[in-house]
């Protein structure tokens, strides 16, 4: 009865208990908390070995040792994997484990009794606290790499004033030994100045219970006074009264030194400002003035207050003042530059065309905008005479096209019927002169030349009229094949080889009918100027020289040209090299025309006998 009440006892305890008899550790008496280390399938008579459950090899070892020796053993802290309802696997528990030999009578050791109590929140709770210390002790050191090694000197100071910390950039700034009572010698490095006030706001400070921030000068290790700021933060104990003060000395001496400067310079700007004969302003952030230059005031005859924060607008033309606020505005909300040109009224009443300009600068201090009014009234209705006279001149210049034109055209006519007339009469009517063949030969020639005459001058006015064509993508090799194409006749009579060579650049924005006009007075040109003892042999390439710089070269083998000295345009109208071959001289001069009108330029490089090459540079850097 005893034995049964024991083992109720034994069933209730919060720890896990078990009997293992005999050498073989047979399971004998095994508790609820102990079955879930020993495991659901432990029963009565197995041994540990049999059915071990949690318990690994080398405990089973020391149970072994423990039966054997008889000597009791605890393990603390010991861990376990266990698995507990709803999980898939094992999770660590920590248990103290207590072996203790079981003997009958004073006898031989008969089995053992096996205690586990469950300390794993205690275990779990010592380890993060373990963890606490390192990471404590990490940030300590880390802490104190970090005020050591930040260019500012740290200190901590207690609230009787004694410095309990400083950092080893005092030692480094003020030259003094480790060994000096900071609390005797901090006095004697401020400035004589500052001392009664440093001194003063510092023990205030630390009576409130406050944190302190001035500055002060303090003398360096050279002699030289250095401005400092110093600011400190007190640390808090319960009942929240301040103990210590932890702040750090900052060199703001440079900072100073410029803020000077800039005020300084500031002063002059806004000298310089009243000196410049134009309206200068500036504004807030928000667009409002918060200042006008001394002109402003002599130009419009009004003060600073009464201009006002948007005096500008309301000097304006009435018709145009919605239109420079709405505008105005815009800039405002997007930071975008502010331009405009309306007409600003003067002192006297006069409204005066200006250039209104704005922009913004960010720096520390915000955003702000700063702005002038140009009086451009003289210029503008100069622009405006200019303007007039320039539509009259290309007014008058598309007449003149027009009578050239109409005249090359009107002109064919009588050219016509006079070579009929010529015709008829070498056909019918006979001279006994001895030169009428030289006569007839000459008058052939000057008929064709007339004729080439008027072509030239037809076709050179259309392509005058070409020169604004509007700017495409095109591709350079197919219009090369329309080009040659159209001079089939001229490269199969003459035998020429014509190699094109698009490849670098094969593309080019420019006007189709501009870029039509020069392939064709290049290819053409070098065909009809070959050289009699060779075919003609054309290289027509189209390379980069950098960056959105298209170049095109033409290099033909054919007859050359001298070039002259200096920077004249080496074509001029109606000149020519080669008198011998037909031609009226204005195709190449065409050619440079429209090179240069579209920004470009054209270089040539020939040798008389042996050839010339052209080079298109299509856009000037």
């Amino acid at each position: 009865m005893r034995e049964e009440h024991l083992q109720d006892i034994l069933r209730h305890m919060p720890a896990g208990v078990a009997t293992l008899q005999g050498p073989e550790l047979r399971i004998g008496f095994v508790n609820e908390p102990m079955r879930a280390v020993l495991g659901n399938g432990a029963t009565e008579g197995q041994t540990v070995a049999e059915n071990p459950g949690a318990i690994p090899t080398d405990l089973l070892e020391v149970m072994g040792q423990v039966y054997e020796s008889g000597r009791p053993y605890v393990a603390k802290a010991y861990r376990l994997p266990l698995l507990v309802a709803g999980q898939e696997a094992p999770t660590p528990h920590y248990f103290d484990i207590a072996l203790e030999p079981v003997r009958e009578g004073g006898g031989p050791v008969s089995g053992l009794l096996l205690f586990a109590v469950d300390v794993t929140m205690q275990e779990e709770a010592r380890q993060r606290a373990h963890e606490l210390a390192i990471e404590t002790r990490r940030l300590d050191t880390r802490l104190r790499v970090l005020t050591e090694t930040v260019p500012q000197i740290t200190f901590t100071i207690d609230a009787e004033g004694k410095h309990e910390y400083v950092s080893p950039q005092w030692y480094y700034f003020t030259g003094q030994p480790p060994t000096a009572d900071l609390a005797a010698i901090w006095p004697l490095l401020i400035h004589p100045d500052d001392r009664l006030r440093v001194l003063y706001q510092s023990e205030t400070a630390r009576t409130a219970g406050i944190g302190w921030n001035y500055e002060y000068r303090l003398r360096r290790h050279d002699g030289q006074y250095r401005w400092m700021l110093s600011r400190a933060l007190p640390e808090l104990h319960a009942p929240n009264k301040p103990v210590f003060w932890h702040g750090a000395l900052t060199e703001i001496h440079d900072q100073r030194e410029l803020a000077e400067a800039l005020r300084r310079g500031e002063a002059e700007l806004r000298f310089l400002a009243d000196s410049i004969p134009e309206l200068i302003w500036t504004a807030t952030a928000e667009g409002f003035i918060d200042y006008y230059n001394q002109y402003t005031g002599d130009y419009t005859g009004l003060t600073t207050e009464e201009l006002g924060p948007t005096g500008w607008i309301a000097l304006l033309d009435p018709s145009e003042q919605a239109g420079a606020a709405r505008r105005w505005v815009q800039s405002i909300a997007t930071g975008a530059p502010y331009e405009g040109l309306f007409r600003m009224r003067r002192h006297d009443g006069r409204y005066r065309w200006h250039i209104i300009r704005a922009r913004q600068l960010a720096d520390a201090r915000g955003p702000r905008w700063f702005g002038a009014c140009t009086d451009v009234d003289d210029q503008h209705r100069l622009r405006e005479v200019l303007q007039t006279q320039y539509d009259e001149l290309a007014r008058t210049n598309r007449d003149l096209d027009t009578f050239v034109y109409t005249a090359s055209h009107d002109l064919k006519q009588p050219l016509l019927n006079l070579r009929g007339l010529f015709d008829e009469l070498r056909r019918t009517a006979s001279f006994s002169d001895p030169q009428e063949g030289q006569i007839v030969k000459m008058v052939d020639e000057a008929l064709r030349q007339l004729d080439l005459t008027l072509q030239d001058l037809a076709a050179t006015v259309q392509d005058q009229r070409g020169l604004s064509a509007p700017n495409e993508s095109l591709d350079l090799r197919s219009v090369a094949d329309e080009v040659l194409l159209g001079l089939r006749s001229q490269v199969q009579e003459s035998e020429a080889t014509v190699e094109l060579d698009f490849t670098a650049a094969p593309t080019l924005t420019y006007g189709r009918a501009n870029l039509r006009s020069i392939l064709h007075n290049l290819l053409s040109n070098a065909l009809k100027f070959a050289h009699p003892d060779r075919p003609p042999h054309v290289v027509m390439r189209s390379t980069l020289a950098g960056p959105d710089k298209p170049v095109l070269t033409v290099q033909d083998n054919g007859l050359g040209m001298n070039l002259a000295d200096g920077p004249a345009q080496p074509f001029q109208p109606f000149a020519r090299q080669h008198p011998e071959i037909p031609g009226a001289g204005v195709g190449m001069y065409l050619v440079q025309r429209i090179i240069t009108s579209r920004g470009g330029h054209l270089e040539v490089d020939s040798k008389v006998g042996e050839g010339t090459t052209f080079t298109v540079n299509w856009f000037e850097a």
